[in-house]
């Protein structure tokens, strides 16, 4: 190797070989991070935290690509008006570079959480996708904000927005943008072109309200398959022309379809705040599926299995591991939906809708609370066993659920370039992961 090649490697910032978090979860939306040289256990003092910037509120993940951080927020301005706001920021020190508002009524949504935009931004290349809280849908260039195209779902397609606002952060899939727009007619689900925003197609009569699932690809029965989940059924489109390769009825109370869906070899898995978890089997062959068992509960209380809702769950070999309706992390086996074991040390309380957020890593989890705390730990069928804990970021928002602290904290972190990118209402903020 020549010295002018040695030289020139040196010269790379480590954050070239490192790893992006361009979408919800990650990419592919599997909620697994890959990246090698991270530490172990949490230094006795802390996280070392990178950069700290002040941010307005709002429950929408980070999205780290490129270089640079994706996010949405909303400052309120009269009763239920305010101005939604995308931004991005410099990776390396937080420094804001651009951003981009459009005003906003919230009318309609539940006051008690109408805190700001749900939906993680999208990063493709040099475009990033952006979706607000009232069906404000935004194709922004990545470099300066500018905006390509936007639609908005009301106006558009006639969308009902759901009590709890548009959640569905949008899907690339090729040269398509796929969205969980609710409209009519027939427009549960569009396709848009991603670069010019015309409609290629849409699927699914508007039944029901869309939910809050965010849409996934998966390849089963030797074709790519777009899976919907919304309030009356779980649904398998074809991506390139939404037609249904199969749906399962599954009807949902109160529409609340929130965890992602989660594959496992060819193994489907939901699961549900009310109505608990239901489980298929899809077809090698044939885009097709089997139910294999649901649930038997209705309750959010006198629950048999793992009830979901903010927390997807995630499979480890023939078990499911998530946490339940009132904080409860449980150990599931995933042939029959059998509980093997529940604790309440990831979330410290059982309160209604306690949550943490759980991404893999190599053979063990980063979890994060939604008390603000960061945890390393491992799941078997024996227990759950806790690494290390560390404190990450204050909670916030006020979401009128009696909790411990009266403050949660319910927005999904990113793991980028051996870093954690985390926010709440009033700040976002980059921490070192490194070894």
């Amino acid at each position: 190797m020549s010295l002018l090649v040695c030289l020139s490697l040196l010269l790379i910032s480590p954050a070239a070989f490192g790893e992006d978090w361009p979408e919800w979860r990650g990419k592919g939306r599997l909620g697994a991070w890959t990246e090698t040289g991270i530490l172990e256990t949490f230094p006795a003092q802390g996280l070392s935290v990178k950069w700290r910037t002040p941010i307005r509120s709002g429950y929408a993940g980070p999205a780290v690509s490129g270089g640079r951080v994706f996010l949405l927020d909303f400052e309120q301005t009269v009763n239920t008006r305010g101005v939604e706001r995308a931004l991005s920021l410099d990776e390396q020190t937080g420094r804001i570079l651009w951003t981009r508002e459009w005003e906003v009524d919230y009318i309609g949504l539940q006051r008690t959480y109408a805190i700001g935009p749900r939906a993680t931004p999208t990063v493709d290349g040099d475009r990033v996708y952006v979706l607000g809280a009232k069906g404000a849908l935004l194709c922004l260039n990545a470099t300066n904000g500018e905006i390509i195209w936007r639609k908005d779902f009301v106006k558009d397609y006639g969308t009902q927005v759901p009590v709890w606002g548009m959640t569905g952060a949008p899907l690339v899939d090729g040269e398509r943008l796929i969205a969980l727009v609710g409209g009519e007619p027939d427009a549960k689900v569009v396709a848009f072109d991603k670069r010019t925003g015309k409609e290629i197609w849409r699927a699914l009569p508007a039944d029901s309200e869309p939910g809050y699932c965010q849409p996934f690809l998966v390849r089963a029965g030797g074709v790519p398959q777009l899976i919907i989940w919304h309030p009356l059924a779980v649904v398998s489109l074809n991506p390139a022309s939404g037609k249904v390769h199969w749906q399962q009825p599954f009807k949902i109370q109160a529409g609340m379809t929130v965890a992602t869906p989660v594959l496992a070899g060819s193994r489907l898995l939901v699961s549900a705040f009310y109505n608990g978890p239901m489980l298929l089997e899809l077809d090698s062959r044939l885009p097709r599926a089997t139910m294999l068992w649901k649930g038997k509960s209705d309750s959010e209380i006198a629950t048999d299995s793992l009830h979901a809702l903010l927390t997807t769950p995630v499979i480890q070999g023939d078990y499911n591991y998530g946490i339940c309706s009132y904080g409860q992390a449980r150990c599931v086996k995933l042939s029959t939906g059998e509980r093997v074991w529940e604790t309440l040390d990831i979330t410290n309380e059982k309160a209604r809708w306690a949550a943490a957020f759980i991404v893999r890593h190599q053979d063990r989890y980063f979890i994060n609370n939604d008390r603000g705390d960061l945890i390393i730990a491992r799941f078997s069928p024996e227990g759950y066993r806790e690494m290390s804990r560390t404190k990450l970021i204050e909670a916030t928002s006020r979401v009128g659920v009696r909790r411990e602290l009266g403050v949660v904290n319910w927005s999904h972190p990113a793991y980028a370039n051996r870093h954690i990118v985390a926010r709440n209402d009033r700040e976002i903020l980059r921490a070192s992961l490194a070894k």
